[in-house]
């Protein structure tokens, strides 16, 4: 074999170092969490330039090392970690590393990285509004809320799991409520998804909202988001309040023309019968004296 002359050597060395880089990176900066109905996300700032990119790696605290394939040498600053962690009661750290793009070797043997704070999802993501359904007895006696849980990003043996399947009985919901022309408000915690608010004024119009409450937890994470605000019907609301405007003057022109229709027919009818009575009387004959 004939040795390698020095140009076709430089040539070597260029090419290899056209794929590999040396130096250091930007860390990354503000490292959160984000984490909803356990849809769990790690973010980070800056978005890369095209010399480095980003690769999340993921523990237990104090367990082994993990990586997700989705957020190696990457160039977003988002990492969707939902299905990763797995025990949900477990705490969490993560490494954002800066290290070459994809396809591109370095000769660092450690990478420049920034650290999460710890993250718990069982008891640290937020739990999102509920949505219910109102029903008024017929009676209007009883006022009933019918809950449906939050559904999470988790699956379990192909089911999608609500938070009910998370927290079991820890599980409660919070109803505030108040009369629809009041402003003070009360409050009422169920365990149950089928809620019966009592001490209702029969016939009256109520507000209600609906979130999660979950009293094992700390107390700036105990509540859900608060649900969009529903009300009964009232029994007891004025025609102007029942009726628009256009409806009622309708009403009033109708019955005003209703009337002035029969005034009319009983004035022709009284002049009629008064001129048969006056033609009936001239037409007798004279009495002899």
């Amino acid at each position: 074999m004939q040795p390698v002359g020095l140009p076709a050597a430089l040539f070597i060395v260029f090419c290899l170092s056209a794929h590999s880089v040396s130096g250091s990176y930007p860390r990354a900066q503000n490292v959160t969490w984000k984490s909803t109905n356990f849809k769990t996300i790690l973010t980070w700032e800056p978005k890369p330039s095209a010399d480095y990119s980003y690769t999340v790696e993921f523990s237990q605290v104090g367990g082994n090392t993990k990586r997700n394939p989705h957020c190696i040498q990457s160039s977003r600053t988002v990492c969707d970690l939902s299905n990763s962690l797995t025990e949900l009661t477990a705490y969490y750290t993560a490494d954002v590393l800066s290290q070459p793009p994809l396809g591109v070797t370095s000769d660092l043997t450690e990478f420049p990285h920034t650290s999460s704070p710890r993250f718990c999802p069982y008891k640290e993501t937020d739990i999102g509004k509920p949505d219910f359904k109102l029903e008024v007895s017929e009676d209007k006696k009883k006022t009933t809320l019918y809950v449906t849980d939050p559904l999470t990003a988790l699956f379990k043996d192909g089911h999608q799991q609500n938070i009910r399947d998370i927290f079991s009985e820890q599980l409660q919901y919070k109803v505030t409520y108040r009369k629809n022309t009041s402003t003070g408000k009360k409050v009422y915690n169920s365990k149950s998804n089928v809620i019966e608010v009592p001490d209702l004024d029969r016939g009256v119009s109520y507000c209600f909202n609906v979130q999660a409450y979950i009293p094992s937890r700390s107390i700036n994470k105990q509540l859900g988001e608060l649900s969009q605000t529903q009300c009964s019907n009232d029994d007891s609301k004025s025609i102007f309040e029942e009726y628009s405007v256009g409806v009622i003057a309708a009403a009033i022109l109708f019955i005003l023309l209703l009337v002035g229709l029969i005034i009319a027919v009983t004035v022709i009818c009284c002049k009629r019968r008064r001129k048969a009575l006056k033609s009936g009387k001239e037409g007798l004959p004279l009495r002899d004296v």
